[in-house]
């Protein structure tokens, strides 16, 4: 089977495989035929553009959203995650805490066609409101009848790490083979270096039969080899990009070749 491309603004590109490989646990998504037609967040060009076209498809192994900020990458991943079953704040599908309900109503009308196979184990990562996750951990692992939590996550409480070292400590020891990862932005806390090392995971468990769906601005997450980059543009269209045709990866480029022109714009009075 062929791979559809879009190029017309305001669609959907749709990359289909037919390789006789895995097809992951996702393998598409659309709006419910009950969905509202106005209003936050439906009436967002990038659901309106869901709409338009029918469906997203999903990679079996890797899908990154990239886009500008405001463009609904991480609107769409927070409501795959409800609709997959996931805390609207983050965390696993056990997880059910609430600390400020801010979650858009879109998850809810969002249908997630599965394939046959179901994952092991999930995780939701969401990078805004990872310290709220943290501190639930922590929570459960008191819990005096239940298992300890702690080794899950490393054996160290997350608060007790910097930022970065609790994502790659969760990536490292909370990811694990044939399971369904849900990333939103989880570059926030990380160096260079931090983004290097989780692209080695992301691949590792990717062979090891584990799907993410990731919303990023990070030009060194979206350089893993065979993984589907989604740009979403200012209009709400979605279209499969190469690499080096990537907004995160070209505007970068050109930044680091020449600053002056970027600074003159940005600060005229220097």
């Amino acid at each position: 089977m062929t791979s559809r491309l879009a190029t017309v603004p305001g669609t959907i590109g749709v990359v289909r495989t037919g390789s006789g490989k895995s097809q992951g646990f996702l393998r598409w998504i659309e709006l419910a035929d009950d969905a509202p037609i106005s209003g936050y967040p439906f009436g967002l060009p990038v659901v309106q553009a869901l709409r338009a076209v029918g469906q997203i498809d999903l990679h079996p192994q890797v899908t990154f959203f990239v886009g500008e900020n405001g463009t609904g990458k991480s609107t769409l991943i927070e409501a795959l995650a409800v609709a997959c079953g996931f805390n609207p704040e983050g965390g696993s599908a056990n997880f059910r805490f609430a600390t400020r309900a801010s979650e858009s109503a879109l998850g809810e009308h969002l249908r997630v066609v599965k394939a046959i196979r179901k994952p092991k184990t999930g995780f939701f990562l969401r990078a805004e409101s990872f310290y709220n996750v943290a501190t639930e951990v922590e929570r459960l692992d008191r819990e005096p009848y239940g298992p300890s939590l702690l080794p899950a996550y490393g054996g160290i409480s997350l608060h007790e790490r910097s930022h970065g070292e609790s994502f790659l400590s969760l990536a490292m020891h909370r990811f694990r083979p044939n399971g369904l990862y849900l990333l939103d932005e989880p570059e926030a806390a990380l160096s260079v270096h931090g983004c290097l090392a989780l692209l080695a995971r992301i691949a590792q468990l990717a062979a090891a039969g584990s799907q993410f769906v990731i919303a990023t601005h990070s030009p060194v997450l979206i350089a893993l080899p065979s993984a589907q980059i989604l740009q979403i543009g200012g209009d709400g269209g979605i279209a499969p990009v190469a690499f080096d045709d990537a907004e995160p990866v070209m505007l970068m480029r050109s930044f680091l070749a020449d600053p002056r022109p970027f600074l003159r714009h940005l600060l005229p009075e220097t």
